[in-house]
């Protein structure tokens, strides 16, 4: 395993939402308190999209050149080649605090998603969006600050976590919609950070983003450490596995909310990151887009 280099010093206040497209040799990421989606292309350069709200996720749709935006108040569909923004579809209105967080497409093509709440007040759902913009609450319980929503190389596992439990849970999840009763899949110790995005490699095994943590951690399928990436930052916040061989993890960080003390010893701060983990990652699930 070789150690994590920079690769873009992108300064994010908050990077996420790591994601490779395997049909342009691209990574994207968002840096949410910029409200920016930005994208690394083959020969190094970096183009951004400015949206009118900060983007907590996003998704590749299938066919085309549109994303399916999660954006602060709800979902849209953006076209990046003319910039046009269709109509925002509310998510949680009644819930001034809340926004939309992390969030990843299942097997099917369907996006999945939970809320942020900046008081850590368990109070956001979670939420499935059908290929007509329909959006379905999840019969899940409320979180805090919903992350590292992923789904295992079969799609009959579905993983998140409320960050601030320190737990990441794993559940059934059914091609027909139901889901399983949450189970504990992996707890952190205080020391240990946070766990954030996660993303899944072929073998099955979840690499988990560790907030505070310095570092990204492998588990396998029964929840056991495997590995572990140590970074320059002190808050990795997404991976995802890309390179033509799908080999390479690239990891986005960020540096908002760092002490001045604190960024002069972490320059890196807010930049993605790679390294060659010794494992190769699978094709991002595409939101399928029934318009």
């Amino acid at each position: 395993m070789s150690g994590a280099r920079l690769v873009v010093d992108a300064r994010d206040r908050l990077g996420e939402c790591a994601l490779w497209c395997e049909r342009t040799g691209s990574f994207w990421w968002t840096d949410i308190e910029g409200s920016k989606v930005c994208r690394l292309d083959a020969d190094g350069g970096v183009q951004t999209w400015t949206l009118p709200e900060r983007v907590g996720s996003f998704a590749f749709c299938e066919g085309g050149e549109r994303l399916l935006l999660g954006l602060a108040s709800g979902i849209a569909v953006f076209d990046t080649v003319t910039q046009e923004l269709a109509p925002v579809i509310p998510v949680e209105a009644d819930r001034p605090t809340t926004r939309i967080n992390d969030g990843r497409c299942d097997r099917q093509g369907r996006f999945v998603f939970g809320m942020y709440n900046p008081r850590e007040e368990a109070i956001g759902g979670f939420y499935r969006v059908h290929p007509d913009l329909r959006v379905e609450r999840l019969p899940l319980p409320a979180a805090a600050v919903a992350n590292g929503i992923c789904f295992s190389p079969d799609g009959a596992t579905m993983y998140y976590a409320d960050s601030p439990t320190r737990t990441i849970w794993s559940l059934d999840y059914h091609a027909d919609g139901r889901l399983g009763v949450p189970r504990v899949f992996a707890r952190l110790r205080a020391d240990e950070g946070f766990p954030d995005g996660s993303c899944i490699d072929a073998a099955g095994g979840l690499w988990n983003a560790q907030w505070e943590g310095r570092c990204v951690v492998r588990y396998d399928a029964a929840g056991a450490q495997t590995a572990r990436i140590p970074l320059p930052v002190s808050r990795p916040t997404c991976s995802a596995f890309g390179g033509p061989g799908l080999d390479m993890l690239y990891v986005t960080s960020a540096r908002g909310g760092l002490s001045k003390e604190r960024l002069r010893d972490e320059p890196q701060a807010g930049g993605v990151f790679a390294v060659e983990p010794g494992w190769r990652g699978l094709p991002e699930s595409r939101f399928v887009l029934a318009r």
